[in-house]
């Protein structure tokens, strides 16, 4: 591997090794508890994107149903007419749970202004509402699908960081820790073995004198 010229030769690879392997261990230990915090959310949050998109799917159906009746009873032009001339607000509010923000809800803060009856039409003001609680519904919709593809796309990231940790990252540590530590030990033994000879024959010489 190509970080193997990064090691520092001796004890002091030794050390730089352990650092690294025990700042690898706690960064899947912290990935390992993200997975655990987030999965369950993305569970919560399937579920509520499904009910949700089932609301919202319901809302256009029975919008779609007023629209054809106002359409019926006033024409064309009753429909025009009835167009709100001003677009609506919408907040958001957010939520973060380990790192990852996500939508958490989502309302109108300003509505359209209310449609008068319509001479012969009281399907029009009907329509209206099934349309504005069908855009209520798409809005809650948006903000749960958002979350759903935020958190799944953060637990996609992390599990592959966690996999490059296991696979490779961690492996090759500890293997060039294990190595390091046996070539340490290899080197100290004979190092006790050359000092031990020189101390004999610094005795034999002495002996002799």
């Amino acid at each position: 591997m190509a970080l193997l010229a990064r090691i520092p030769p001796g004890r002091a690879g030794r050390m730089w090794l352990r650092r690294r392997l025990g700042t690898a261990e706690r960064g899947r230990d912290q990935l390992d508890r993200k997975l655990r915090v987030l999965i369950p959310e993305l569970q919560r949050r399937r579920i509520q994107e499904t009910r949700c998109s089932q609301q919202w799917s319901e809302a256009c159906a029975q919008a779609r149903t007023w629209l054809l009746r106002a359409a019926m009873l006033g024409g064309q032009e009753g429909l025009i007419n009835a167009n709100p001339p001003d677009l609506v607000d919408v907040e958001i509010r957010w939520e973060t749970a380990i790192g990852v923000s996500y939508p958490a809800a989502a309302m109108m803060v300003s509505r359209p202004p209310e449609l008068p009856p319509a001479p012969g039409n009281a399907a029009v003001v009907t329509a209206a509402a099934a349309f504005q609680k069908a855009l209520l519904s798409g809005i809650s919709a948006a903000a749960a699908q958002e979350a759903v593809r935020r958190i799944d796309a953060e637990i996609i990231l992390t599990r592959q960081r966690l996999r490059a940790l296991d696979k490779r990252w961690l492996p090759w540590l500890r293997a060039e820790l294990a190595a390091l530590e046996v070539a340490l030990q290899q080197n100290e033994q004979e190092e006790g073995i050359r000092l031990r000879r020189a101390a004999l024959a610094l005795t034999d010489r002495r002996s002799t004198e």
